[in-house]
C-alpha cells in the first residue's frame, strides 16, 4: 500500500517535530525558506484561557512559531505593554515596545497610536479610561485578541512524525522480513519499551580530573547536547572539558588558545539553556554572567544581582530569563534582553539553595536552609503553598529539589538527612527513600537520571547511594571520594555521572 503526501505535509510533520522538541532556530529557519508555516497550538481551549487570563509569557510563547498577521500581532503586543504598563512593570514594556518587530512596525504605520502608548509609559499612574478609550475594556480586548488569534491556529495530534515512521518501520518489516539484519530492533510504537536501553547505576571509576585543592571545582554540569562537560572552579574559571578524554576540549577556539570564561570569584552554579547556547554562571560575590558557549564572549552581565553569593540559575523553558536563587533568602527573575531584574520573591527566612520555573512556565519552585520548599505563582509572584518535608526535624536544611522527568507535577526534595523525599504540587509526599544504614549519614546533594529511573545521593560519609525509582529500594552504595562532596551531575543521555570534592578532583563513574 502505497502513501502520498504532498511536500508541504511532510515539511509540516518536521516543523510539528521540531516545534515539540523546542528548536525554535532551526524551525524559524525552514519556515523562511520553505514558505510553509506550522499554525498550531496543543489546545486552543488552553490557549483561550490563557489569553482572557492574561498570562501573556505563555500565550507569546505558542506563538513564537506561528505566522499571524501583521495587524493581529499588533495588537496582541500592544496588550502586553498595556497590562504591563498597569502593572508598573515599565521596564519590561518599554522593551518589548522598542524592540519588538510588531512595535516597530505599529511606530512605521501607525505612529499616533504608537505615540499614544510610549506617553503610557511616562506617565505615574494609569488611567483605564486613557487606556481603553470609546467604551472598551482590558477583558473586552482580551477576548477580541483571543478571537482573533484562534481564527489562525489549529490542533494536530501530537508526534505525528515518530507515529508515521513506526508506520512505515512497520510495514517495512511486515514485507520485506528477510531484508533486515539479524541483529536490528526496529523500535516500533509495539515494542518501544523494550527496545530503549534501560538506564542503570555506576558500578566503575571511569575516569578522573585533577584540580587541586586550591582551585577545585564548586559547580559542574553536562551541556543539553551532551557534548561537553563544564566546571566552575573556587578560582573564578569556567573550563569545557572533553570528558571521554579527560582534557581541555580544544575544539573550541579560544581554549585552543589559552583563554577562558572566567567570574570575579568563585564560581558557585551554572546552568545551560535548553538550545545549549548560552551558559549562565553564578558567583560568590553575587555576579551572573551569561555566555556563547561556542565562542566564550560574555553576552549578558548582572551585576550584583542578588548581593551576595548566587547558589542556583535557571533558564525559562524559551530561554528569554534566568531564575537566580541567593544567600540573601531571596529568588529573582531577570530578563535576558533588557539584563534587568524584573521580580523579586522574598519569603523564605534562610539561604535559598535551589529553584526553577516548572515545565509549564506557571509557577517557581523552591528549596531553602529554613527546611522549606516554596512554590510561587510566576505572573503574581506570590508564594501560594509553602511545604515541609518529611525528615527527623521539620529544619533540617533542604539541599536539591528537582522536577521528576517522568511526571512534572511530582519534585525530588533532598534535604539534609538520611531519606529523600518525592512530593506533589499539593504538598503530598509521593514516595520515600532512606539509606536505613546503623551509621546515618546526612545526604548533601542529589541528582537523578535522565528519565527519572534512578536517584543518586552523595552522604556526608562521601558515599554514593543508588535507589531505584520502581521499587523505592536502595540498590547500590559506592564510596566516590576521600574529603567531603560538593556536588554531583549526571550525563543528558548516558549512564554517567559526575562527582566533584574538596579534595580537588573531579571523578567519572559509569557501570
Amino acid at each position: 500500500m502505497a502513501t502520498e503526501m504532498e511536500p508541504s505535509d511532510v515539511i509540516r510533520l518536521i516543523l510539528q517535530y521540531l516545534k515539540e522538541n523546542n528548536l525554535y532556530r532551526t524551525l524559524t529557519t525552514l519556515q523562511e525558506e520553505t514558505t510553509v508555516s506550522l499554525n498550531t497550538v496543543e489546545s486552543i481551549d488552553s490557549f483561550v484561557a490563557d489569553i482572557k487570563s492574561g498570562h501573556w509569557d505563555a500565550v507569546l510563547l505558542a506563538i513564537k512559531s506561528l505566522k499571524l498577521p501583521d495587524n493581529t500581532l499588533i495588537d496582541l503586543y500592544e496588550q502586553v505593554v498595556m497590562e504591563l504598563i498597569e502593572m508598573r512593570e515599565v521596564g519590561a514594556a518599554r522593551s518589548l515596545l522598542r524592540q519588538t518587530d510588531p512595535m516597530i512596525m505599529l511606530k512605521q504605520t501607525q505612529p499616533e497610536r504608537y505615540i499614544h502608548l510610549d506617553k503610557m509609559l511616562t506617565c505615574s499612574y494609569f488611567d483605564p479610561c486613557e487606556a481603553y478609550p470609546r467604551g472598551s475594556s482590558k477583558e473586552n480586548r482580551r477576548r477580541a485578541i483571543a478571537e482573533a488569534l484562534v481564527r489562525e491556529v489549529s490542533v494536530v495530534p501530537p508526534s505525528r512524525l515518530m507515529a508515521l515512521l513506526d508506520q512505515v518501520g512497520s510495514m517495512r518489516i511486515q514485507q520485506y522480513p528477510d531484508q533486515l539484519p539479524t541483529d536490528m530492533t526496529m523500535e516500533t510504537s509495539g515494542n518501544k519499551d523494550r527496545g530503549m536501553e534501560k538506564e542503570s547505576f555506576p558500578t566503575q571509576l571511569y575516569r578522573h580530573i585533577k584540580f587541586g585543592r586550591r582551585s577545585h571545582v564548586e559547580c559542574a554540569c553536562f551541556s543539553s547536547d551532551g557534548k561537553y562537560l563544564i566546571t566552575g572552579s573556587v578560582d573564578g574559571f569556567i573550563e569545557v572539558w572533553n570528558f571521554k578524554t579527560g582534557k581541555i576540549s580544544k575544539d573550541l577556539k579560544y581554549q585552543a588558545h589559552d583563554s577562558f570564561m572566567m567570574m570575579d570569584g568563585a564560581v558557585l552554579c551554572m546552568c545551560f539553556s535548553k538550545d545549549t547556547d548560552l551558559l549562565a554562571t553564578g558567583a560568590q560575590n553575587g555576579k551572573i554572567k551569561v555566555w556563547r558557549i561556542q565562542s566564550g564572549s560574555c553576552l549578558r552581565r548582572f551585576e550584583h544581582a542578588p548581593n551576595k553569593g548566587v547558589t542556583c540559575v535557571s533558564f525559562s523553558k524559551d530561554n528569554n530569563q534566568i531564575l537566580s536563587a541567593s544567600y540573601n533568602q531571596t529568588v529573582r527573575i531577570h530578563e535576558l534582553r533588557s539584563g534587568k531584574t524584573l521580580k523579586e520573591l522574598k519569603s523564605h527566612s534562610s539561604f535559598v539553595n535551589d529553584a526553577f520555573f516548572t515545565q509549564d512556565g506557571l509557577h517557581i519552585i523552591s528549596a531553602s536552609s529554613d527546611g522549606t520548599v516554596k512554590i510561587w505563582n510566576t505572573t503574581s509572584c506570590q508564594c501560594i503553598h509553602t511545604f515541609k518535608s518529611v525528615s527527623r526535624t521539620s529544619d533540617d536544611p533542604v539541599n536539591n529539589v528537582i522536577p521528576l522527568p517522568q511526571n512534572p507535577e511530582h519534585f525530588v526534595i533532598c534535604n539534609h538527612s538520611d531519606t529523600v523525599v518525592i512530593m506533589d504540587m499539593d504538598g503530598q509526599t509521593v514516595k520515600t527513600f532512606s539509606s536505613d544504614r546503623k551509621q546515618r549519614a546526612d545526604f548533601v546533594c542529589c541528582t537523578l537520571s535522565p528519565r527519572g529511573g534512578w536517584i543518586y545521593c552523595v552522604g556526608e560519609d562521601f558515599v554514593l547511594y543508588c535507589f531505584e525509582y520502581a521499587t523505592g529500594k536502595l540498590q547500590k552504595t559506592l564510596t566516590v571520594h576521600e574529603k567531603d562532596v560538593i556536588g554531583i551531575a549526571h550525563h543528558p543521555h548516558e549512564d554517567l555521572i559526575a562527582t566533584y570534592s574538596e579534595d580537588g578532583l573531579l571523578r567519572l563513574w559509569k557501570p
